[in-house]
């Protein structure tokens, strides 16, 4: 059987997929990576909010969920908002957004952002020109204040091919597993794949500054674009291994006098 292949997008030739068994030994390496990142910012109180944008099914969620799957969930914090609700909808914009933002010794990883604004907001209409035009002149002066502040912004854009997409796309209504992942905005999205392209350029032009860059992770091959964004996020934070105590596991206490009860344990059934 010959081994499927993807185009790499920096050269124009073709790479074999990567082996699974090389991806989970790099993969485990990183989360090792991530794990001692964690202890960093537990001691230095660092404060990390990274954003995760792109075409849909380019692969924001398999990423965000292999960083956090080895970390604890109350540093590695996922900020995933739903469509505003009422209340939400007469505040001032990016506000349920500032909410979320993380305290010392936190990483918030928003799988969304306020850059929706740029993107199916424009796309569908649901902002008007002028609200359009207020976010992309006033977000880098809004994001260089945070930094300034102290918080660490890092943003990534994930980029996938209109055939990739379409395969993802297919995929999620053949798969009972993957159909929940299939919205009426994801066959929107696919049917206006250009206005979203117009949409992305128009925002890289406004917003993708020095101060805050945008950070490309090409997606069609999924397994290197799990790596290279998780060793490209690890690069951007100065974090370094903390020292520890040597961990000894203490001898069981005695049992003195306990007896196993004889109690009619409810055990769920042996299926497996």
């Amino acid at each position: 059987m010959a081994k499927s292949k993807k185009k790499d997008a920096e050269n124009g030739q073709q790479k074999e997929k990567l082996p699974r068994k090389q991806y989970e030994q790099e993969l485990a390496r990183l989360q090792g990576e991530l794990v001692k990142l964690q202890l960093w910012l537990a001691e230095s109180k660092a404060k990390v909010v990274v954003l995760f944008e792109g075409r849909d099914a380019a692969g924001k969620g398999g990423v965000i969920k292999r960083i956090t799957e080895r970390v604890s969930p109350r540093v590695f914090r996922v900020v995933a908002l739903p469509a505003p609700g009422e209340r939400e909808k007469t505040m001032i914009f990016g506000q349920r957004y500032v909410e979320n933002f993380p305290a010392g010794g936190e990483i918030a990883l928003f799988d969304r952002s306020w850059y929706n604004r740029a993107g199916v907001e424009r796309v569908m209409g649901f902002c008007t020109d002028e609200q359009y035009e207020r976010f992309l002149s006033s977000v880098p002066k809004f994001e260089a204040s945070l930094i300034a502040g102290g918080l660490q912004i890092i943003k990534y854009w994930f980029e996938v091919s209109q055939e990739e997409q379409t395969r993802r796309f297919e995929d999620r209504i053949r798969d009972p597993r993957k159909i929940w992942k299939l919205s009426p905005m994801d066959l929107e999205s696919h049917h206006r794949w250009y206005d979203y392209s117009r949409a992305r350029d128009r925002m890289f032009q406004a917003t993708d500054t020095e101060v805050s860059p945008w950070h490309v992770v090409q997606s069609d091959d999924k397994r290197r674009a799990r790596l290279n964004c998780i060793s490209h996020l690890l690069a951007q934070i100065p974090y370094e291994e903390t020292r520890r105590e040597k961990v000894v596991l203490p001898d069981r206490q005695k049992p003195k006098g306990y007896v196993e009860p004889d109690y009619p344990w409810r055990h769920i059934p042996q299926r497996y």
